[in-house]
């Protein structure tokens, strides 16, 4: 299952809005097939490990990170397509929320007298699976909000340079972050500041992130649109507005960077799920400009807490990840 799952992050980014899935055949203590969703979220993670293993597919075990597809849509239920190649035993991780799956899956392949065992790596899998999960049960990607800053929490001088407060590696681990995201979210000022690419580089070519623009005024000509980028949807409203209609078309996984009143209007709106921070070993004072702008928190226990899970050093600067406690 853990391989599973390794081959189930190489989707993080690319399938949206179907879920990145891996799945793992094994016939006689041997791998005869593996597979992950595919670019555009088809094909399947499990149609493409039956086609690799062919005829050895019969009589093998399945370990799939999600429950099976039930539903018939621009292909067969992943589901029926294990029962017709002679699965013998189908491992998962956990049943598929999705209403038109929801335990069906899991069903098919028991009334088919194939052996189902449910629930292994259940933590790690709902934890890849983190933006499908909150589209189906809370109608929004899962967001992940992106601060790189000084040791004293600043993201620009008081003139506003920011480039570059963080070293070389730690902008490589940003657009490797970003390639597992299926959107980049700026604020209107950022965007008329620095005028960013908002792109994934140094990675070859690789499905790019939309990219996406919170404001109501108009925008100036960002760098055009090409392979290198991929679309511009500037959208107005409030963060839980936007998050929802980012579901509706299809986002599981948004990344947001800049600025600090971005920053502070999704933290306010509750809509943060993670914290990436990139802290550099310099300090620019008060009299620069805040990695987040004002929240209003009269009392400590109004402050939103996140808990650590990750911090390590990312070439002269601290890479640390927070999830939401």
């Amino acid at each position: 299952m853990h391989h599973a799952l390794r081959l189930a992050r190489r989707g993080l980014g690319n399938v949206w809005p179907n879920p990145a899935v891996g799945c793992v055949l094994v016939s006689k203590g041997r791998v005869v097939g593996r597979g992950w969703t595919q670019p555009g979220g088809r094909p399947h993670a499990e149609r493409v490990a039956l086609d690799q293993a062919g005829a050895e597919a019969r009589g093998a075990t399945a370990y799939v990170t999600l429950e099976p597809c039930a539903h018939h849509g621009r292909t067969s239920p992943c589901a029926e397509a294990l029962v017709a190649a002679g699965i013998a035993r189908v491992v998962t991780a956990h049943t598929d929320p999705d209403p038109r799956v929801a335990g069906r899956g899991h069903a098919i392949l028991r009334a088919a007298a194939i052996e189902v065992t449910e629930g292994v790596a259940e933590s790690d899998a709902r934890a890849l699976q983190s933006g499908f999960l909150s589209c189906v049960a809370r109608g929004r990607p899962f967001v992940t909000l992106k601060l790189a800053s000084s040791f004293d929490g600043r993201i620009a001088t008081s003139q506003g340079e920011s480039r570059w407060i963080t070293g070389p590696a730690a902008r490589v681990h940003v657009h490797a972050m970003r390639l597992q995201h299926d959107a980049i979210m700026v604020g209107g000022g950022t965007a008329r500041a620095d005028l960013p690419q908002l792109n994934v580089r140094g990675f070859g070519p690789v499905r790019q992130p939309v990219r996406v623009v919170l404001t109501s005024r108009p925008l100036p000509e960002l760098p055009d649109e090409g392979p290198e980028h991929g679309p511009l949807w500037q959208l107005s409203g409030t963060p839980a507005a936007v998050m929802a209609e980012l579901a509706a078309r299809g986002l599981t996984r948004v990344f947001c960077e800049g600025g600090g009143q971005l920053a502070a209007g999704l933290i306010a709106a509750d809509v943060v799920d993670q914290l990436v921070g990139y802290t550099a070993g310099l300090v620019l004072g008060r009299d620069g400009r805040p990695s987040i702008g004002a929240l209003d928190l009269p009392r400590l226990s109004d402050a939103p807490r996140f808990h650590l899970v990750e911090s390590r050093a990312v070439g002269p600067d601290i890479f640390h990840r927070w999830l939401r406690a």
